[in-house]
């Protein structure tokens, strides 16, 4: 007996498959993220393509073959039209896609996982400023961590616990949160960042995105925060590979 699956996900990634089929990797809302073969689906008279694309949220049905979900049905709820007319707003939709597919492993179900990443696309969708969606990213890059178990401390010293220094922070990757430049020379490790950039941090943990899309982000601002997160996406990326090779 063939079982039959319906769900809602939003589609990450999709691959060109055999001659006229496609791969999908959705995360879904009841079997985490999957990767769905659409067959058939690049032929112009598919009922199937009209109902499923990147970046969009669907509701889809699926079988479970012996090597591969296939794809039976699906529908649009959201496909978020406006962020392919925009090249900036496009290539953020990209980074946020890329990272979601390379951190999620498994069909582990995370509903937090799936409204983050439909928060993040309304926001991207109206989203007309180039900064604001540099913004989004950061948003969604700090939120999506902390889901996965990564949040940073940015209240006290990680090592130490004593109250920070707003002139003299410090952030470790490697602690998972800032540091206090007395902890920071008895260990040389870490990057120096402003007190603006942690503010912002904060702000972004607290998913306030109102006062968050009303600062002016400085060019310097924004550096600062483009080096701390791509400090530690690296650094979660070697963890990730090394438990990855462990198991």
């Amino acid at each position: 007996m063939i079982m039959r699956y319906k769900t809602k996900g939003f589609v990450l990634k999709k691959e060109d498959y055999l001659d006229d089929s496609r791969i999908f990797s959705v995360f879904t809302k009841d079997f985490g993220k999957v990767d769905l073969l659409g067959r058939a689906i690049r032929k112009i008279n598919s009922k199937l393509r009209g109902g499923i694309g990147l970046f969009s949220l669907s509701d889809i049905e699926f079988i479970q073959g012996r090597l591969k979900k296939t794809l039976t049905d699906a529908v649009f709820l959201e496909n978020f039209k406006n962020i392919s007319r925009r090249s900036h707003s496009s290539i953020v939709a990209c980074k946020i896609s890329e990272v979601a597919d390379s951190f999620i492993k498994g069909q582990e179900q995370d509903e937090k996982i799936l409204d983050l990443l439909l928060d993040v696309f309304l926001k991207l969708d109206k989203s007309f400023e180039e900064s604001k969606s540099n913004l989004i990213y950061q948003y969604f890059f700090w939120n999506f961590v902390s889901i996965l178990g990564y949040n940073p401390e940015l209240i006290n010293c990680i090592n130490c616990q004593k109250k920070l220094n707003p002139y003299e922070l410090y952030f470790s990757s490697s602690e998972g949160g800032v540091i206090c430049k007395n902890c920071y020379a008895l260990k040389r490790e870490g990057i120096k960042i402003k007190s603006d950039s942690l503010k912002v941090l904060r702000l972004i943990l607290r998913r306030d995105w109102d006062i968050l899309s009303k600062i002016k982000i400085s060019e310097t601002l924004k550096n600062s925060l483009v080096n701390l997160t791509e400090n530690y996406y690296l650094y979660l990326c070697s963890v990730l590979k090394s438990n990855f090779k462990n198991v």
